[in-house]
């Protein structure tokens, strides 16, 4: 007895033609949606399209008309909330403007973003979108670019790579959250950010390859140093990549004897680590220690106390750099663009003045 199911051919676009007593060569125009051909046979054909349930080879369409109808796009950490809503941002817009798009994530590692860029080309993507992991590296960028591939940089700018980019007021940002917390009486502010150097010592702003992460730190220090703190980069903490790491950071602060009185975060998978070491240690927000975070992630709208954000659109950001690709896509001619997107702060219940005061 045989069981096999049989197989259920896919319907090509000759049975569409044959179905629309048309020619293969003007199914596939109309199908295509490239050429011209007159309204009837565009709706004779669409009809027949849609009575045999036709599906597009999207590989085949694309090879045929060179565009794939698809945006790549290279996030950091799909995790983060933030680079979440920045994703939703982009389909919602790569949608409406009839493009699909393929997400990859490089962990922040820039091998893996290499390899995602080679996969996304390889997939024919009509333009990318991609988070640069670091600014060192970025021959494979330089690539895309001198090809005429359209290109657009998310949340992080190259200074030396002439694309779209969209980021937020990153350095700006930073002094405002720092300076709330220096205004009401602290001088020992940890700042712990997910980027590592071998060591986790701070050296110096060049040795940080990730735009982002440098002008924070820089905004952060410029304020510590204007409210007459000596050596703040002692309390720049690297190395919060895993939540075991982050928790092994936190604990090492708040054991010191000169612990910190307030501590930034740069993201809020790091906060919530932090709240939660700061917890387990029987100490209180905001009376024994402050916490401020980047990115206004649901968490932190909802935990006692709720916690003061830097709230960073974005979703704004995600639909800014798919407008600015798109109009590469649709053929636009321009200089590139450099669009800087405000942040603002939700001060809630997680700061607090100092219990003590440090020198």
């Amino acid at each position: 007895m045989n069981n096999s199911t049989p197989m259920i051919r896919s319907v090509t676009v000759a049975d569409v033609a044959r179905e629309a007593r048309v020619s293969k060569a003007t199914a596939a125009r109309v199908l295509g949606g490239y050429g011209v051909v007159s309204d009837k046979v565009r709706e004779d054909v669409l009809a027949a399209a849609k009575a045999l349930d036709y599906r597009p080879n999207e590989l085949a369409r694309s090879m045929t008309t060179g565009k794939s109808g698809i945006i790549g796009v290279v996030v950091g950490d799909i995790e983060n909330s933030f680079f979440s809503f920045a994703v939703r941002g982009i389909s919602d817009t790569a949608r409406a403007a009839g493009f699909n798009v393929i997400l990859t994530n490089s962990g922040e590692q820039i091998e893996a973003e290499k390899a995602a860029v080679r996969v996304l080309i390889g997939k024919r993507v009509d333009g990318l979108i991609v988070t640069p992991s670091e600014s060192r590296d970025v021959s494979h960028l330089r690539d895309i670019h001198r090809s005429g591939r359209p290109l657009a940089l998310l949340d992080r700018a190259l200074p030396d790579l002439d694309v779209d980019t969209v980021t937020v007021d990153d350095r700006n940002a930073a002094m405002r959250a720092t300076k709330i917390l220096t205004d009401i009486g602290h001088r020992s502010i940890a700042y712990v950010t997910a980027v590592d150097f071998a060591g986790h010592a701070y050296r110096g702003l060049e040795q940080i390859y990730t735009s982002s992460v440098r002008e924070r730190i820089e905004g952060f220090l410029a304020v510590c140093r204007e409210a007459g703190i000596v050596t703040p980069e002692r309390l720049v903490r690297f190395g919060a990549t895993r939540p075991e790491a982050t928790r092994a950071i936190t604990d090492t602060l708040l054991s010191a004897p000169d612990r910190p009185t307030a501590i930034l975060a740069s993201d809020s998978l790091i906060a919530i680590e932090i709240f939660k070491v700061i917890r387990q240690r029987g100490l209180r927000v905001p009376e024994d220690i402050s916490l401020i975070t980047f990115h206004d992630a649901d968490w932190t709208s909802v935990t006692s106390p709720p916690i003061t954000v830097v709230d960073q659109p974005a979703y704004l950001l995600g639909k800014a750099v798919t407008e600015l690709l798109i109009r590469r896509l649709k053929g636009e001619v321009r200089p590139s663009q450099r669009v800087v997107i405000p942040t603002s702060i939700i001060e809630r219940g997680s700061v607090g003045a100092p219990s003590r005061q440090k020198p």
